[in-house]
């Protein structure tokens, strides 16, 4: 059954044979006794797709619009054998390609310059396809190349620098490179940048090519960009206060970059505080803390800008004003808060030792700040002991002989037991009969301020007539005559000791029976 289908198929075949119109071209011939392979004898519209299926590269300038075919939109219209037809013997033109009327910019090469001119054999060898032409420069110039020498430093994208009039016009443009030449690069040689002419791998960077001119040696790192331009070296672009956000001022401003960045400036970041910096000019030693700024200003450590009145609500007057910080904050700062009564910063200073109290309005009573002896100013009457009479001009040492003011005793005894005329038979209440204007001013009144009306002879005696006893308190002496007048009883004692029943305090002499 295999050999009888095989013997109709070799049949068929002669048979197509037999009817073919003519030999085909000498390139189809190992495909003459495959009709198949052009021809669909059931549907002869699969002829052109049949074509396609062999000549590959055709068919993929077809689909991408490329080459001369792809680039033809009427071509895709047609049918292969409209232009190519086959079947007209073995040394038959189905091509029917005119050189000399070929328009080259149906294809992927339009010819412009010298290639215009150039013979079609120049490009295309008649051992190769047109289609095999090679589209780089350096593969057709590849003897014309005078870098051939350094093409691996050169590559091979000549168009880069030629073009197709010359290839002694040079017409590079340096800026569609990724480092277009301006400012003082554009004067300088090729050569200068390029020796040997190396054009790739060529430095872009500042640093590689003027490092000789760096007068930083290195210390401002290698992007000379940020500062610089191409323009000039000594016309800088960089802005501190606008690049850096900090901004340089007062004494800042006349300071040369390497006073303060004496390392790379890319690799080490300044701190922007105060302290960063001058930590060795703290004459505070770190006490205030690191908050510079809260007192000084750009323009000088000396001037400041903190008012302790405004910024702490504690008014600097008088000696205060003269103190120095450390003179009142001896710790930290800002971790220490100092106490505004006057007693828990002058405790050392107070002579009383603490008698007066420690409250501060106490200390403020007598003094103020403009001296703890510079007018002292202290009522009197505001104590226990108003000064009167002549206590008032006594000067302050004659009672108060230290600063224990509140150790002085209050009562006249205590003070004038020396003055005491009575020697003290009259006990120790002064006030009774003397006033502090004068001890010979004094305003006792017997007979309204004691039991004992002074009457008669009594009014001769004087007060130790009577009173001989010493006594603390107040006087206490008997009140009845025979007390007193015993020795004086000339009757001695046999009328009993009424005696004001006969006589009255004029004399003894003097009697009237009642």
């Amino acid at each position: 059954m295999v050999l009888g289908m095989t013997a109709v198929a070799a049949n068929a075949s002669t048979m197509e044979l037999v009817l073919m119109p003519g030999q085909v071209i000498k390139g189809h011939q190992k495909y003459e006794a495959q009709c198949e392979k052009c021809h669909d004898v059931n549907d002869r519209g699969k002829q052109t797709p049949l074509c396609l299926d062999c000549h590959k590269k055709v068919n993929r300038d077809l689909r991408e619009e490329t080459g001369y075919h792809g680039k033809q939109r009427h071509i895709k219209e047609q049918k292969c054998r409209d232009c190519h037809t086959e079947h007209k013997g073995r040394t038959a033109d189905i091509v029917k390609f005119d050189r000399l009327s070929f328009d080259h910019r149906v294809t992927d090469y339009p010819l412009k310059g010298q290639h215009a001119a150039t013979p079609c054999a120049g490009c295309h060898p008649p051992d190769k396809k047109f289609r095999e032409a090679a589209h780089e420069c350096h593969v057709c110039h590849k003897s014309d190349n005078p870098h051939k020498e350094r093409l691996d430093k050169l590559g091979e994208k000549c168009h880069a620098c030629h073009q197709e009039k010359s290839w002694r016009i040079i017409d590079f443009a340096h800026d569609k490179t990724d480092f277009p030449l301006t400012g003082k690069h554009q004067k300088i040689r090729c050569a200068d940048c390029h020796p040997n002419d190396r054009l790739f791998n060529t430095a872009k960077d500042c640093h590689t090519c003027h490092r000789i001119d760096d007068v930083h040696a290195g210390k401002m790192g290698e992007k000379c960009e940020k500062c610089h331009d191409t323009s000039e070296w000594k016309k800088l672009k960089f802005k501190h206060d606008r690049d850096t956000g900090f901004v340089i001022k007062d004494k800042h401003k006349p300071l040369a970059c390497q006073d303060c960045h004496q390392e790379d400036a890319y690799k080490k970041r300044l701190p922007t505080d105060c302290r960063g910096c001058h930590a060795k000019d703290d004459r505070h030693r770190g006490r205030y803390g690191e908050k510079c700024r809260d007192c000084h200003t750009e323009t000088g450590w000396k001037k400041l800008q903190f008012d302790h009145t405004r910024d702490t609500h504690y008014r600097l007057t008088g000696k205060h004003a003269d103190a120095t910080c450390a003179d009142c904050h001896t710790g930290n700062l800002y971790s220490e808060t100092l106490s505004t009564r006057c007693y828990d910063c002058h405790k050392v200073d107070d002579v009383h030792h603490s008698k007066e109290g420690s409250e501060n309005r106490l200390c403020a009573r007598c003094h103020n700040e403009n001296g703890w002896r510079k007018k002292v100013a202290f009522d009197h009457d505001i104590t226990p002991f108003p000064l009167i009479g002549l206590h008032a001009i006594t000067p302050c040492e004659e009672c108060h002989p230290n600063a224990n003011f509140r150790e002085i005793k209050t009562a006249c005894y205590d003070c004038h037991k020396n003055d005491d005329v009575h020697r003290q038979r009259l006990g120790n209440p002064c006030a009774q009969c003397h006033n502090p204007n004068s001890w010979n001013l004094w305003r006792f009144d017997h007979d309204t301020q004691s039991k004992f009306k002074i009457e008669g002879a009594h009014k001769t005696l004087l007060c130790d007539s009577c009173h001989k006893q010493q006594v603390e308190k107040v006087a206490s002496t008997p009140r009845r005559c025979y007390d007193c007048h015993r020795m004086d009883d000339h009757h001695r004692g046999q009328f009993g000791e009424q005696c004001d029943r006969c006589h009255t305090t004029r004399s003894f002499r003097d009697f009237s029976l009642r």
